[in-house]
């Protein structure tokens, strides 16, 4: 985060001398949200800053909406009489440094050098925190995460392979002493032209300084426990067809692109745990009658009188008769296994995952006794603690109305240009 920020600071202060405002037109209004003016001095500021953070699309289209949604937002605090004291926006502005790595004066320092003023820098936070205020009034009490759900992104985690290859293809530019900005704007070119494969070789053809630039950059497949560890999440948080954005290394600036991934399940995803239901009938007639007048376990339950016998097994424990005839059914679906001088009845009540049953159950497994091994070589087979993914899950659905809430504030607001 240090180095974007200098390498951005740097960037900045260039375009700051580059590139001055003219003086008559600092305060000119360019946009009116609502009536309240956007200026386009405001914007000027909101362009430095979000290239001095290394922001992608650091263009005036973007500070134009960021500033609108904005005052959209201050707006709706407003309405409902949310204020921000200051010790909460000081809190927020100290936050907001300490993701540089600096203090809060030091942080306004550096801005100013790079020609951004400190109140473009309180108004910018200020938005976040009232907005914060406005989410945790209006929509976080609304917002539940039912077990059911919590199930359904275990299954989904569980069958999700664990990437363990990947094929890249990279763009590494030179950026020796004093040519560091001219690098990074190269780099932030190519990322933002690489919507394609096609598109990522040409910029590692024209830019990139390794071998690999007469092949468009094109790596083999590698492991992906072969790559630094600083590296592995970046290349994990991709999706094939993505690049990465610029990473500064020492002496130059580099780019990778997701051509492909591979990937293996987790030891166990693929066993499951049944939980079904059998009743013993005297006959064939009785069994169809039983399944014609129950539709769930608990009506099978109900049915029997206290004779129905429910179980939970793994597929390994289940008698290979019952398991063979449970393999064709969906939940709740019946069939019949007749047993010589009797019918039984059979039910699915649900399958799911042996790794998502034992999440559910908490039940211990077999391990060797800890020896401090386990703290340092994190287990990549893991699962996430269910309260982890319960408040990841809940984050995903209170931005996602937040998201929706302000898409609501700039639908109903008059929106206009002098």
């Amino acid at each position: 985060m240090m180095r974007h920020f200098l390498s951005g600071l740097a960037l900045a202060t260039t375009l700051m001398m580059a590139s001055p405002l003219m003086a008559q037109n600092l305060f000119e209004p360019v946009i009116y949200v609502n009536d309240s003016a956007v200026t386009r001095y405001e914007v000027d500021q909101r362009i430095r800053f979000m290239q001095l953070l290394n922001a992608p699309g650091a263009t005036p289209e973007a500070a134009e909406k960021a500033l609108i949604e904005d005052r959209l937002r201050m707006q709706a605090a407003r309405r409902l009489g949310i204020t921000v004291s200051e010790e909460a926006l000081n809190e927020g502005l100290a936050e907001f440094a300490g993701r540089a790595n600096l203090d809060t004066l030091s942080f306004i320092d550096a801005l100013g050098q790079a020609g951004v003023e400190r109140q473009a820098f309180r108004d910018f936070v200020e938005a976040g925190v009232v907005w914060r205020e406005v989410i945790r009034q209006q929509i976080v009490p609304g917002v539940q995460v039912r077990d059911s759900e919590i199930d359904q992104a275990f299954k989904r985690e569980i069958e999700t392979p664990i990437i363990d290859r990947v094929l890249l293809s990279e763009i590494i530019i030179p950026a020796p002493p004093g040519q560091e900005e001219a690098a990074m704007n190269a780099a932030r070119q190519a990322a933002a032209n690489a919507t394609s494969e096609a598109a990522f070789a040409d910029s590692a053809r024209r830019l990139s300084a390794t071998p690999s630039a007469s092949q468009g950059g094109r790596l083999d497949w590698v492991a992906l426990d072969n790559l630094p560890p600083t590296l592995r999440p970046i290349i994990q948080a991709l999706r094939p067809g993505q690049a990465s954005q610029p990473l500064t290394v020492p002496g130059a600036v580099v780019l990778f692109y997701l051509r492909d991934s591979q990937g293996t399940l987790r030891p166990g995803a693929t066993e499951q745990v049944l939980d079904y239901a059998t009743l013993r009938v005297p006959s064939a007639q009785d069994a169809a009658n039983v399944v014609a007048r129950v539709d769930t376990c608990a009506d099978l339950e109900a049915r029997g009188n206290g004779q129905t016998l429910r179980q939970t097994l793994s597929q390994n424990a289940i008698p290979t008769l019952v398991a063979t005839q449970l393999a064709s059914l969906d939940a709740d679906e019946t069939t019949q296994i007749n047993m010589g001088g009797a019918v039984d009845v059979l039910m699915l009540c649900s399958r799911q995952p042996a790794l998502l049953a034992q999440s559910q159950a908490d039940i211990p497994v077999t391990a060797e006794a800890e020896d401090g091994v386990e703290a340092a070589v994190p287990d990549a087979n893991a699962l996430p603690d269910r309260e982890a993914l319960r408040q990841s899950l809940l984050n995903q659905k209170i931005n996602a109305m937040a998201n929706a809430y302000l898409a609501e504030l700039h639908a109903d607001a008059v929106i206009r240009r002098p």
